[in-house]
């Protein structure tokens, strides 16, 4: 069984002491690769590390996240896209909006996800989607870019099932993570509607850690948990869900795959 984390942050500081140990457990679990989405300046020294260290297995991203962007935000696109000429990156990510915590920022973080947007455009990427709060707004600022070639995934979906099929007309897939163990998420019952197809997985590790680990750190090997509960949904073989969600992965980073 194979399968990819398409969203995990393996290089922030609760992973310091132990990463070649969580690599070895995702290693254990089938985990082939780890997708790793950016945040800003402060965390892309770490990230690039990680990746240069365990190359095989870690792939970075370069973005902006919406809930770092800030007074100083024109200089940290312009770091995005100083990195983006530079050398090749897996997708643009992790962008989007936040209206969660605050709003102090939201005109920036639109101006911020619509210059990500025509970077992942110019560069033929992906781009990997943060909407809290904002799943519909976003999924407005994709139909406004999208001319058939913007492809990307709605990370940590939670939404409708209204939603749900917004994201798939826009030929978007699905992240789905650790919420979908969760008793109260509701989740379950928008994906049985819509089928594997458009769903890939994640864990946003160290964040969102599944039941029966909810509450601790994340990792990548506990994405089982997430295939056990999409089997359970689907009545399908753990097999066939990594089968099909590793082959939508291998889709989406299509750049990535020889």
């Amino acid at each position: 069984m194979i399968l990819i984390d398409t969203h995990a942050h393996l290089y922030l500081e609760e992973f310091r002491e132990d990463i070649s140990a969580v690599l070895d457990r995702a290693d254990k679990a089938g985990v082939d690769r780890i997708y790793l989405p950016a945040i800003d300046s402060s965390e892309h020294l770490p990230m690039l590390e990680l990746e240069a260290k365990f190359p095989d297995k870690c792939l970075a991203m370069m973005g902006l996240h919406p809930c770092y962007v800030k007074e100083n935000y024109l200089d940290e696109l312009q770091l995005v896209k100083d990195w983006l000429a530079k050398r090749p990156f897996a997708a643009v990510g992790e962008i989007g909006l936040d209206f969660y915590w605050d709003r102090t920022f939201e005109e920036q973080q639109y101006i911020a996800f619509r210059e990500q947007i025509a970077l992942a455009r110019q560069y033929e990427l992906p781009i990997v989607i943060h909407s809290r709060n904002s799943t519909q707004e976003c999924i407005e600022l994709v139909k406004e870019a999208q001319d058939g070639r913007l492809s990307g995934v709605f990370h940590c979906f939670s939404g409708s099932y209204e939603l749900a099929k917004e994201v798939v007309k826009a030929g978007f897939y699905l992240g789905i993570g650790g919420v979908l163990t969760y008793k109260n998420a509701g989740l379950p019952a928008v994906l049985e509607k819509l089928g594997l197809d458009h769903l890939v997985l994640e864990t946003d590790a160290p964040y969102l850690t599944p039941v029966p680990f909810r509450g601790k750190r994340n990792e990548s090997s506990y994405l089982s948990y997430v295939v056990a509960k999409l089997a359970e949904i689907f009545s399908v073989s753990p097999e066939e869900v990594a089968e099909i969600t590793t082959s939508n992965a291998r889709k989406l980073f299509k750049s990535t795959f020889p």
